[in-house]
């Protein structure tokens, strides 16, 4: 079906000064709230280090602002995966990206249904 272009509803872009770009403000609690509101134990260590893991166990999400290996790295935020039919596979995010895109990372790869 074709939908004549003058009903169609404008796109929304907001002008260049109006955006806010997202910046890492080192802060973990967009995806803390996340995994809290998915019901993940957050256990978090004596260094300030926080480890999170599914109930199913087979994702695992770390926020290691006082692991110096991943200092060294230069990363912070470390998410490992178990699929049940594939290879188990790691991505780490560093130092300078925002928590919200870690967060939205984490909102599409819980949401993706099991295959």
């Amino acid at each position: 079906m074709n939908t004549p272009s003058n009903l169609l509803p404008a796109p929304l872009r907001p002008a260049i000064e109006e955006r806010s770009w997202l910046a890492s403000d080192h802060c973990a609690e967009p995806v803390l709230e996340l995994l809290g509101a998915l019901g993940w134990p957050i256990v978090d260590t004596p260094e300030a280090n926080i480890h999170c893991t599914s109930p199913d166990g087979r994702l695992y999400v770390g926020w290691l602002p006082e692991d110096p290996g991943a200092w060294q790295r230069e990363i912070v935020w470390r998410v490992r995966v178990q699929p049940a039919n594939a290879q188990p596979w790691t991505q780490e995010f560093g130092i300078h990206t925002p928590a919200e895109a870690v967060a939205g990372f984490l909102a599409a790869l819980v949401a993706t249904p099991s295959r």
